[in-house]
This record gives C-alpha cells, sequence and structure tokens, in this order.
C-alpha cells in the first residue's frame, strides 16, 4: 500500500512539472528531429532607421550601429550613438568625407568601401578597412553585407559614375534584407534584386535618374517598402510624391515610406 501511495504522489508532481514547462513549438519540433531544444535562439532585433541629409543615415539594428555615409561632420551625428559599421558608397562629397571620419567616434568601427574610396581615406583608418568590389560580401557583426554595383546609363551621364567604381549595398539584418542604391541609375543589377525588406532608391538629376525610372526599377525588383532619399539635385528637387504615385500605380502592395532627408527644407 505505501509503495502505491509513493508512485501515485510520483506520478502528480511529474505532472505539474509538465503544466509549468511547456514545450515551445521550436522544442516540440527539434525533439521530433532527434535533436536537443534551442536553448539559445532570441528574438530578431528590430531596426532603427535614422535619416541624417541626403544620402547619409544611421541604422540602429539592436546594439549594432551603421552609419551609411557619414557626411557632415560631427555635429550632425550629435546625440546619435558611434557606430559599429560604416558603409561609404562613392568618392563624391556627399558620401565620402575625410573630415567627417576623423571627426567622430570610429574607433570600434569596421568601414566598408570600394577600392576608390579606399585610396582616398587616411592610412590611420587602413586597419578598420574591408574593401568590397561589385558582387563581394562581407560579414560583420551578423550581418552580411554584399556590394551591389552602382553606375549610369545616360551617355551624358556617364561622366558621374562608372561602372566598378562605387557600391551600392544589400545588408541581410538575420533576414531581413535592406538595400541602398547609392548613386545609380535603373541599372540590370538593381532589377534584377530580389527578396528585398527595404530599399532606399535615389533620383535626382542629372547625376543619378529620373522620378520615372526609380519607379520603373522598383516595380521590376518589388521590395516590400522603398523609401526615397538622394533626391535633392540641380537646379531641381525631385518630386518623391510623383515617385509614390507611380510606384502605387503600377503595384499597391509596395509601400513607399517618406522621411526628412532635408530638415529644415520643405520638400
Amino acid at each position: 500500500m505505501k509503495n502505491f501511495v509513493f508512485i501515485l504522489i510520483s506520478c502528480c508532481l511529474a505532472l505539474l512539472g509538465c503544466k509549468e514547462r511547456p514545450d515551445s513549438g521550436q522544442d516540440k519540433q527539434a525533439l521530433a528531429q532527434g535533436g536537443e531544444p534551442d536553448e539559445t535562439q532570441k528574438p530578431t532585433a528590430s531596426l532603427k532607421i535614422i535619416p541624417i541629409e541626403h544620402a547619409t543615415a544611421v541604422l540602429e539594428w539592436g546594439e549594432t550601429i551603421i552609419y551609411i555615409d557619414p557626411v557632415g561632420g560631427a555635429v550632425a551625428f550629435k546625440g546619435q550613438k558611434q557606430p559599429d559599421l560604416i558603409l561609404i558608397t562613392d568618392i563624391h562629397g556627399d558620401h565620402l568625407n575625410v573630415e567627417t571620419l576623423t571627426e567622430l567616434n570610429t574607433e570600434k568601427a569596421k568601414i566598408m568601401v570600394p577600392q576608390a574610396v579606399a585610396d582616398k581615406i587616411p592610412e590611420e583608418f587602413t586597419p578598420q578597412i574591408d574593401v568590397l568590389n561589385n558582387g563581394d560580401s562581407k560579414e560583420r557583426y551578423g550581418i552580411t553585407v554584399e556590394a551591389i554595383p552602382m553606375y549610369n546609363l545616360r551617355e551624358e551621364a556617364l561622366k558621374f559614375h562608372s561602372k566598378g567604381r562605387g557600391n551600392g549595398y544589400v545588408l541581410d539584418l538575420n533576414g531581413e534584407r535592406i538595400y541602398f542604391s547609392g548613386d545609380t541609375e535603373d541599372i540590370p543589377e538593381m532589377r534584377s534584386l530580389r527578396d528585398i525588406d527595404k530599399a532606399f532608391v535615389c533620383m535626382n538629376l542629372p547625376y543619378t535618374m529620373t522620378v520615372e525610372k526609380a519607379a520603373d526599377a522598383v516595380l521590376d525588383f518589388k521590395p516590400k517598402q522603398v523609401y526615397p532619399y538622394h533626391y535633392r539635385g540641380r537646379p531641381e528637387v525631385s518630386d518623391v510624391k510623383k515617385f509614390k504615385k507611380l510606384v502605387n500605380q503600377g503595384n499597391q502592395e509596395i509601400e513607399v515610406i517618406q522621411l526628412d532627408w532635408y530638415p529644415g527644407e520643405d520638400y
């Protein structure tokens, strides 16, 4: 009789223990496959996008901070967190500014650049630099960065951006794919992109492309969201409202998001 009572109490305690620690769906899947429950999996970090100006942005991905084309001096980044990763697309002054790199605290940052940019950065930064040519990729801080071509197509604009000199970038943030076009026209390499979650697409004349060309390219590669940026040209500013209209006329599922890339100016 005593043995029976002991066994009964043990079974009740075991059942209570099961209720206190329910298996997650992932643990059940792991056990079904003959493996162990995943004790290390963490939630995907959220992405915060901070426009600075024109082509310059800060991305906060969890605890990892990414600067895109930092220009404007340290004052432009007042209040921003220290960068872990810096991406520079081209040699032009609205993308590469050595004074800004020197003024910022970049001591812990890796700097990804095309060779033409690396050639213009002081030697003191050499240990921090990863050179990526078009088509290259590199992983830093859990982020895979792929260098995408950026160049002009129009005959009258070929002098601005030659093929192979600069990089656009696709960042893979644990499966979320972010594209920065850099200075480009609607090149085949842009149109053939796939599975892009957020696309930052330039549109300014005479240096890059028209609103119409930008919208047509976006309709080709179908990002989930598109952010018009780098849209101030000479002498005029591109019509981003028209860009949104063209994109949504062609595909209502693409969300066009307008951020303030020119603070203090009415665009």
